[in-house]
């Protein structure tokens, strides 16, 4: 059996990063591969979105971390936005990296659109007019870890790595709409910069909807 040391690397990181103060050392002591490296983060996930950025420009120089509980379900989220257009959003079911993703996302990413939407709005970033910023315009430039822990975990797919407990929909969204809102409103200069990037990504959206209906009609293949 051949063991890959950065394969068992990757994922003692992962839960270093997911057990803040919780140290772990690898070693390869196989003749020729000599390796090792301990890892401790006490930041936990924070540190974890901090590497996943680390080659990119933040808006925000602080990580948004928000964490809550609803019954039995806890979750903890780690979030901070780049200048990249990219969405990298990494999520974990006790300590399992959910692959496919599944309801801690679905509440993450419903409670992330609706703050936005109600922040923008009461601050004027958005007219009466405007349509609503949508999921794909909040999480554009986005880096997110979310991480949820639960008695009953209960996983869908053919690989077992979506998670399915709709419980924990409700831990999610508690944990995101107070601290996310709250953060928003004692930090305007981060926020500014975040809403003006969500925006831009909304327009950029709507123009490229326009040109792709523009060429729609002018074609010869279209009409009646």
């Amino acid at each position: 059996l051949e063991y890959d040391y950065e394969t068992l690397h990757t994922r003692m990181r992962e839960q270093a990063f997911l057990n803040a103060g919780l140290r772990i050392t690898i070693s390869d002591a196989r003749p020729g591969r000599e390796q090792s490296e301990a890892m401790c983060y006490e930041g936990g996930i924070r540190e974890f979105v901090t590497w996943i950025n680390r080659n990119k420009t933040p808006l925000h120089e602080e990580v948004i971390y928000m964490a809550g509980a609803k019954g039995d379900s806890t979750a903890e989220i780690a979030m901070q936005y780049n200048d990249s257009y990219a969405e990298t959003m990494v999520s974990f079911a006790n300590d399992i990296h959910t692959v496919e993703g599944g309801t801690h996302e679905q509440g993450f990413k419903a409670a992330l659109t609706r703050v936005f939407n109600e922040y923008a709005r009461r601050h004027n970033f958005l007219r009466e007019s405007d349509k609503n910023l949508t999921g794909e315009d909040v999480r554009e430039g986005l880096t997110a870890i979310v991480s949820v822990k639960l008695e009953d975990a209960q996983f869908e797919g053919q690989t077992k790595t979506k998670l399915g407990n709709s419980e924990v929909i409700g831990a999610v969204d508690t944990a995101v709409s107070e601290a996310l809102a709250n953060y928003l409103e004692e930090h305007p200069a981060q926020a500014k910069a975040i809403v003006e990037k969500v925006i831009i990504a909304a327009t950029a959206r709507h123009a490229a909807r326009k040109a792709r209906e523009m060429v729609q009609r002018k074609s010869p293949l279209s009409g009646g």
